[in-house]
């Protein structure tokens, strides 16, 4: 009973919390950029304009013109690509105490039919926080058993999951681990090699009976577990596998390419280890956080700083992710310790704009600063991997989006605070 009394107390109070500091609303129209420092990402750096009509850039270049536009002046402020998160739970989970707001783990072994997409809580408090850092987009993913469902890849506006969909889901599938699951686990190594192998088995069996189904043509009963995976067996989809360990992520490149699957490899945090080997079969990665611990007590203690730039020096297509929910926010600074340990800046950026934008096959659509694709981006007055840069102007489809977010009431609500003392009559 007191339990049930402290969540309501809790949910009554982040209700109260959110009513008092809603952030105002998005602004779509037609904008002209100017005098601006542009990192276009796949066209190098342009000193020049951005034209915006509804949700398109419609025109880059210098010396642009339109009476009809809302004019941003540019000048001393740099335009970047909105930032792309690659794998976190934004949207899924909001209090961490309090179950009923976490919403991205189902009960079972095999629940690949779940979709991340319809969980989403478009009025997450964590959505405004992590979009006015310059993250405008990010792959939201379940978690659970074998095959916990459907990732989601969506857009930092919408007022339903269905419109800041980004037109991208994927099959999520924890590759069963052969270390163990946390620093508390105490299992002894007989004990763990036997609980790999049986999930290891289950996995098999399981896959079995989905590339037996995807081979029907006429399916005998609608089974939703087999259905969805066959895409995947067909080789229509792409599947995401979250393998970090370095025996673990060979096995995986194995049975990927015995089953002729299309895979993206997650988590990956001993990619290092095998760099050569992920370059030689095609498998694109996401890596992170990179802010973490080495997986190894006897790993150097940038092992997991450096991992992104070895990987992509030895050739694999690599985007960075934060896997967190309430810090997606830090997608920046993840990828600038990355930069800083060998990754480099340019391609720290492409980690998380261009790279995983063609990761999941929208790279037509974001990912870079071009005529045609979506107005997704946002002004800085410096290096966005710098903690003292300051972002003047969000757009995401186009929408300009108030720099708002509970943390900015805070700080003005503060800043301009009374004494708290009753004025005498």
């Amino acid at each position: 009973m007191r339990t049930n009394i402290i969540c309501i107390i809790l949910l009554l109070s982040a209700a109260n919390l959110g009513m008092a500091q809603q952030v105002n609303k998005g602004k779509q129209g037609r904008f002209l950029i100017t005098n601006a420092t542009i990192h276009t990402v796949t066209n190098g750096i342009i000193n020049g304009d951005i034209l915006i009509d509804g949700s398109t850039i419609v025109n880059v270049g210098e010396d642009l013109n339109d009476d009809s536009a809302i004019v941003i002046d540019g000048t001393d402020r740099r335009v970047y690509p909105g930032f792309i998160d690659s794998g976190c739970k934004v949207g899924l989970a909001e209090i961490g105490a309090v179950s009923l707001t976490q919403d991205h783990n189902e009960l079972g072994t095999f629940t690949p039919h779940m979709e991340a997409l319809t969980a989403v809580n478009p009025s997450s408090v964590h959505i405004p926080i992590t979009r006015v850092n310059g993250v405008t987009t990010a792959f939201t993913v379940p978690g659970g058993g074998l095959f916990p469902g459907k990732g989601a890849l969506i857009h930092m506006y919408g007022y339903t999951p269905e419109s800041m969909s980004a037109g991208f889901q994927g099959h999520i599938l924890s590759w069963p681990s052969s270390g163990r699951k946390h620093r508390w686990d105490k299992r002894s190594d007989d004990d763990i090699k036997k609980d790999q192998e049986k999930a290891q088995k289950k996995l098999n069996d399981f896959w079995q009976s989905v590339s037996a189904y995807a081979k029907m043509d006429n399916p005998d009963g609608y089974k939703p577990q087999l259905s969805t995976l066959s895409e995947v067996a067909n080789g229509k989809a792409k599947l995401l596998v979250e393998v970090n360990k370095k025996e673990d992520i060979l096995n995986a490149i194995k049975w990927v390419n015995d089953k002729e699957i299309n895979a993206i490899f997650t988590g990956v945090a001993e990619g290092w280890r095998v760099a050569d080997s992920l370059a030689k079969y095609d498998i694109p990665v996401i890596t992170g956080p990179i802010l973490d611990n080495p997986s190894r007590d006897s790993d150097r203690y940038d092992a997991p700083y450096t991992n992104a730039g070895k990987m992509q020096k030895a050739g694999v297509l690599v985007a960075i992710r934060t896997n967190e929910s309430d810090n997606v926010r830090n997608l920046p600074f993840n990828a600038a310790f990355a930069a800083n340990y060998g990754l480099g800046l340019e391609e720290a950026i492409k980690a998380i704009t261009i790279n995983p934008a063609k990761i999941f096959g929208v790279d037509d659509q974001i990912g870079s600063i071009e005529t045609g694709k979506l107005a997704n981006f946002f002004i800085c007055d410096g290096d966005p991997f710098e903690m003292k840069t300051r972002i003047s102007h969000v757009f995401i489809n186009g929408f300009n989006i108030p720099v708002e977010s509970r943390q900015t009431y805070l700080y003005d609500e503060f800043l301009d605070r009374d004494s708290g003392t009753k004025i005498k009559d």
